[in-house]
């Protein structure tokens, strides 16, 4: 693989992170890592990544500045805070945001990065563990469209498809609108489980019938079959989906927009994550819909 001329740093390296620096090193870019745990990036690192102390020394001499943080505080204190990165970057730079945020923290970051003379895009991702490891994930872009169409092959390394959504918080406006549709397909996957295993079918069965139908989705074939194995292993941290449901309903709220069944799911997950099962799947909500069924399952 030839080496291609960007000088990437990349920010934190989470589930989501190390997947995509593994992608960029494949794809044969020049990456440098940081992390605040440093021992993170030891595997990164033995395939070929350079390894920053700093935020400030990460990205000296990048291109693109990339990160996937996992809130907006996150984000707030990587960028804002003390020797954050607007201390750091220099003019002829662009900065990807890649968090699922607030869009009017993509605002604030654009703004900021413009009086340093560095470009923006917010680039959040749909897809979890296994996209970001193999390449898979599906990536909402909003900023301008010639600073997208530069850093596009870069994305496209990391995902099966890309998407300019327009102005800068158009990314991460569409990231949220597609979780409001994955909360509702894991809490109609949980709900509908719950409803077959009650009335005596087949879990398998029904996955069957599932697979094929035309209301068929990726989501329920994968969550469905980890849920019959009642296999809670992280993907998306059910945490993090909380954190998502109440940016949505924040984000709903400001437009005057109704969201009302949101409402219900999101009390469904704050009532998992109180169970301690916050750092499980987010299909883990199914567990809080077991306990008002009354099913018991192993």
């Amino acid at each position: 693989m030839p080496i291609r001329m960007e000088r990437i740093a990349y920010l934190g390296l989470g589930t989501m992170g190390r997947g995509m620096v593994s992608n960029l090193l494949k794809a044969g870019y020049r990456v440098t890592v940081w992390n605040r745990t440093p021992e993170r990036c030891a595997a990164l690192v033995a395939r070929g990544a350079r390894q920053a102390a700093t935020p400030a020394d990460a990205v000296v001499d990048a291109e693109i500045i990339m990160y996937c943080l996992s809130d907006d505080s996150a984000v707030r204190e990587l960028v804002f805070g003390a020797g954050g990165l607007l201390g750091a970057v220099h003019e002829g730079q662009i900065a990807v945001d890649m968090s699922t945020v607030y869009p009017d923290l993509s605002r604030q970051e654009a703004e900021a990065y413009a009086s340093k003379g560095v470009e923006f895009l917010d680039a959040p991702v749909f897809g979890s563990k296994n996209e970001a490891a193999n390449g898979g994930l599906w990536i909402v872009v909003g900023g301008k469209k010639d600073v997208y169409d530069r850093v596009r092959p870069v994305l496209e390394s990391l995902s099966e498809t890309t998407h300019y959504m327009g102005g800068t918080g158009m990314g991460t406006s569409m990231k949220l609108v597609g979780n409001l549709i994955v909360a509702f397909q894991l809490e109609a996957l949980g709900e509908a489980m719950i409803l077959a295993t009650k009335a005596g079918l087949c879990p398998h069965d029904v996955l069957g019938v599932l697979h094929v139908t035309d209301f068929r989705s990726p989501i329920f074939d994968g969550v469905g079959q980890a849920l019959v194995k009642r296999d809670f292993s992280t993907n998306f941290a059910l945490r993090l989906m909380l954190k998502d449901a109440n940016l949505i309903s924040r984000f709903a709220q400001d437009l005057n927009s109704p969201i009302p069944a949101l409402a219900v799911i999101r009390e469904t997950i704050k009532f998992a994550v109180n169970q301690g099962w916050g750092e499980e799947n987010a299909s883990a909500l199914i567990k809080a819909l077991e306990i008002e069924a009354g099913v018991q399952v192993r």
